[in-house]
């Protein structure tokens, strides 16, 4: 059984930086994700999009904010474990934890960092017929890279802001852009539903019914109108489901943790009711504080975390080590 003075629980931006900020802290760090690739919602949900609240950037995509990210928490040398699942939490007779993975692994640790976010991150699904049969075939659900659409007939499913979002960024490169949406009415800001109509063909009232291809790729839809029940076939290449993801916890309710509905409560030291275990970043509630969902305060709060986690591991270690720019590690 691997022991670490820190498990991270979570490769999201957050997870991330702890595990950064705790190799600084000369913490033997391991950290686990469930996802098949760090980076978290950045990677997941949004990997093309332009992020904002993070300072330094006047703007940076997400999936290259994740790659400095990993960059950066791949300096002190930490164990890394993706596709794999925390799945349970238990304390040890002297003390100290073992995270428990879906892979049948176990791992000691003197204290956790839960850096988790909403999850593991799952698409919602349509259940469609051949929906299954060609995922990552030319169906997906969410667009990693927009030049792997260029000159191709894309048919986007939804009609929130994702969808309507993946619409005018794919327009520009695509062939041709359908959206089909279930309803009339879209959950989206006003402007770009108005900007999507002029540059995509979009169906209201249609669902997809049935994707169609020849075993290797996409090659036709089949979409309704689901007051006449219509049908209509359309010759694509890809097609973008967009209704949403879902966050799953998976154990986590069962860890003994003081959680309000999704929320892991912690004090204004980032500290659970369990001792030696931390929380940070969009899983994280702070009592008594405003829970403010954006990547730069959970910097702030994983470094809280890890800075008392060095505190708790060591009594005689300070919690503030000083300024990075003063370290000898970083000096050349």
């Amino acid at each position: 059984m691997g022991e670490y003075d820190i498990i991270v629980i979570g490769g999201g931006p957050i997870g991330l930086f702890g595990t950064f900020y705790s190799g600084l802290r000369d913490m033997k760090a391991l950290l686990i994700d469930s996802q098949d690739e760090l980076g978290g919602q950045l990677v997941t949900l949004y990997p093309e999009k332009a992020v904002y609240d993070v300072g330094g950037f006047a703007g940076i995509q997400a999936y290259d904010l994740a790659q400095k990210l990993v960059e950066q928490a791949k300096m002190f040398g930490p164990d890394i474990r993706v596709k794999e699942w925390a799945d349970m939490l238990e304390r040890t007779q002297d003390g100290m934890w073992v995270v428990k993975t879906d892979k049948g692994e176990a791992y000691k640790t003197k204290a956790v960092l839960i850096a988790a976010g909403i999850g593991k991150i799952t698409p919602s699904r349509l259940g469609a017929k051949g929906e299954q049969e060609y995922e990552n075939k030319g169906l997906y659900y969410t667009v990693r890279r927009k030049s792997d659409f260029n000159g191709k007939r894309v048919l986007i499913v939804g009609g929130g802001d994702s969808a309507v979002d993946w619409a005018l960024n794919l327009a520009p490169v695509a062939k041709e852009v359908t959206l089909i949406h279930r309803r009339d009415q879209f959950r989206a800001h006003e402007r770009s539903v108005k900007e999507m109509f002029e540059v995509a063909k979009v169906y209201t009232w249609h669902e997809l019914k049935e994707v169609k291809g020849d075993g290797n790729r996409v090659t036709q839809a089949v979409i309704f109108d689901n007051r006449t029940k219509e049908e209509k076939v359309l010759n694509v290449d890809a097609v973008v489901i967009s209704i949403g993801h879902k966050g799953d916890l998976g154990n986590m309710l069962k860890w003994g943790l003081n959680m309000k509905g999704r929320d892991i409560l912690v004090n204004t030291k980032m500290e659970t009711n369990l001792p030696g275990v931390y929380a940070a970043g969009d899983i994280a509630q702070v009592e008594g504080a405003p829970k403010l969902a954006l990547i730069a305060v959970g910097f702030g709060q994983a470094a809280i975390a890890t800075s008392v986690a060095k505190k708790y591991l060591d009594p005689n270690a300070s919690v503030f080590a000083g300024h990075s720019s003063e370290m000898d590690k970083f000096k050349k």
